[in-house]
């Protein structure tokens, strides 16, 4: 961002720029705006508080969104009727990203941050200009992507005379929920609004009211109508209810924001006068976010084509987009609930200590959250990794969906697990670099992950069987991200004078690792042993084996489930204390 007071400090251009030694050193002693914040260094204490209240309303709204989803399945079920719905509405979230939603996310907050720093007015008339330039911007694209919705489409599916009926009706679908674009950017612009504002809690629990209007239209959907168990069994009705249901509830959550940012001082207000204003310095640092999440879009389109290619060799077998998305979502529920919560908290406080020259500062607040965070994601990944199936067949072995439906997806579950760890901790350190407003480093590195997933979910479709093939993926993207994080932790330590203090990281997570194994290991013999099943192959087929098939194994699988978890769950927390984790005291109730 330029700052039009004459008060900038740093040159922005999206490039890398690296601060002397000399000041790098300094602690908060650069000169502040009128409007500045209070100085961000050594208050974990706030953050924490602010990450516990985002953490609160993520889990609820985690918590009806897998009642959510748990309902999608049993009226879609996890094979291609399934992936024609949930296709249609991944698209509006992925052109969203790349009209504007990737630079909102990781260039805008530090820039609104600066303007209400710097500016004379506190930043009001660039707030207004910025909501009206996203807008306008992510009105018009939703228009065209709803006239273009069948080229869009084809991205994803190939029309073909055996998939028709599927590609057609993924269309009608899209044209109902492409909408969406539009409404993801009221909620996002004006959710940086109140974070740049430090109010975090809004845009962490207007998502319940999303998922309570999905779980009603499932519901209804359920209890009204024939649930069709093929494509072309689809109504129109059907096809309204879910369309026009999914996109109402999208716009009110977005438009619940509305309110809260006028509480806290935003005053909206029609602005059209770009030019000058600031503005294009903003465009220029998002060019290289435009870049990233396209190096990730295309990564991602690459993956559903196969992933939707599986579906159409085994309609019914759950084995392709439906599950591969049903599991991530599952993997990511650790990641949304801390690190996305820190993260939110963080990413102002760092964008000021860059901005005030107190790089210290920054390492410091980086370190701590890759620490904290670790306590939750590192045992998270491990329980994946030991009851992957067992919470599929839990969560969607109900409705349209059998036992034998969901055992892929607790396979792509595991596969993913491990994975967990790198994606966390990646995600994280990117935001190192959009505090120093550096877009371009986290472009690059975008570059390496797609295309170590590209190539590896290739060789998967081609190489293995279509029942295996989309488990293969996962652990591709898991294995991308591994390689992700190493290159992104390398070049931030570059970034910020080697100033990471990564020996201390390295041993945390060391001492987590050893203590979710052990606890992993004891919680999967302790779920067997409940279950009575010593037959299938190595527990990766449920727990099925001693109880006389797969009704029986249902039956027993909550009992399981619950004294595996709790006695991994104990056990770690047993591990950990010995092993003087002290991170642990950081999260509610463990102090």
């Amino acid at each position: 961002m330029t700052m039009i007071d004459g008060t900038a400090r740093e040159p922005v251009d999206g490039s890398a720029q690296r601060l002397p030694a000399s000041r790098a050193g300094r602690s908060g002693r650069a000169g502040r705006g009128r409007h500045a914040a209070p100085k961000s260094g050594g208050g974990g204490g706030g953050l924490l508080r602010s990450s516990a209240l985002m953490a609160a309303g993520t889990v609820v709204s985690r918590a009806t969104g897998l009642i959510r989803q748990v309902l999608q399945a049993a009226a879609l079920g996890t094979g291609l009727l399934a992936t024609t719905y949930n296709q249609a509405n991944t698209v509006p979230t992925s052109l969203y990203f790349l009209l504007i939603g990737g630079a909102l996310n990781s260039v805008l907050v530090p820039q609104l941050v600066r303007a209400r720093t710097e500016h004379p007015d506190g930043g009001a008339a660039f707030e207004q200009r910025l909501v009206t330039l996203v807008l306008c911007v992510l009105g018009v694209g939703a228009v065209l992507a709803v006239w273009a919705a069948p080229d869009i489409i084809g991205l994803y599916q190939r029309d073909t005379p055996a998939t028709h009926d599927a590609f057609e009706l993924t269309v009608v679908f899209a044209r109902f929920l492409l909408p969406q674009i539009f409404f993801y950017g009221v909620f996002s612009i004006f959710g940086q609004v109140l974070n740049a504002r430090s109010r975090f809690g809004a845009m962490m629990w207007t998502p319940v009211l999303n998922n309570l209007i999905l779980i009603t239209m499932f519901g209804l959907y359920l209890g009204m109508m024939t649930v069709p168990d093929q494509v072309s069994g689809v109504t129109t009705a059907d096809v309204r209810l879910l369309g026009i249901g999914t996109t109402l509830a999208l716009a009110v959550q977005a438009l619940a924001l509305i309110p809260y940012a006028h509480a806290a001082g935003f005053r909206p207000r029609p602005r059209f006068d770009w030019r000058g204003a600031g503005l294009r310095k903003s465009v220029s640092a998002a060019r290289w976010t435009l870049l990233f999440v396209l190096a990730n879009l295309v990564a991602g389109t690459v993956v559903t084509r196969f992933a939707s290619a599986a579906d159409a060799a085994l309609p019914d077998g759950g084995v392709g987009f439906t599950a591969y998305s049903y599991a991530q979502q599952i993997w990511t529920l650790p990641q949304s609930v801390v690190t996305v919560s820190l993260v939110t908290a963080l990413l102002p406080r760092m964008s000021r200590a860059v901005a005030e020259h107190r790089v210290d500062d920054l390492r410091a607040d980086l370190s701590r959250a890759l620490r904290v965070s670790g306590v939750v994601i590192v045992p998270a990944a491990f329980f994946f990794l030991a009851f992957g199936p067992q919470i599929a067949q839990l969560l969607f072995a109900h409705g349209s969906a059998d036992p034998a439906a969901t055992r892929p997806l607790g396979h792509m579950l595991q596969a993913f697990g491990l994975g967990l760890i790198p994606f966390s901790a990646q995600y994280l350190l990117l935001r190192g670099f959009y505090a120093f407003e550096d877009t371009r480093t986290p472009f690059r590195i975008a570059l390496w992950i797609g295309g170590v997933n590209i190539a590896l979910a290739t060789g998967c479709h081609f190489l293995l069987p279509a029942r295996w093939a989309v488990t293969g993926m996962a652990a591709a993207y898991a294995v991308s991200y591994g390689i992700g994080m190493l290159l992104t932790a390398t070049r931030l330590r570059r970034r910020t004078e080697g100033l990471l203090d990564g020996r201390r990281i390295c041993r945390t997570y060391g001492r987590l690792t050893v203590a979710a194994v052990g606890a992993g290991a004891a919680g999967w013999f302790v779920a067997r042993c409940c279950s009575g099943g010593l037959g299938g192959v190595g527990g990766l087929d449920g727990f099925s084996g001693g109880l006389g098939g797969v009704a029986s194994a249902f039956s027993t699988l909550p009992l399981s489930l619950a004294a595996g978890g709790l006695t991994m769950g104990l056990l770690f927390l047993l591990l950990a204390r010995a092993f003087r984790i002290g991170e642990l005291r950081s999260l509610p109730g463990l102090g």
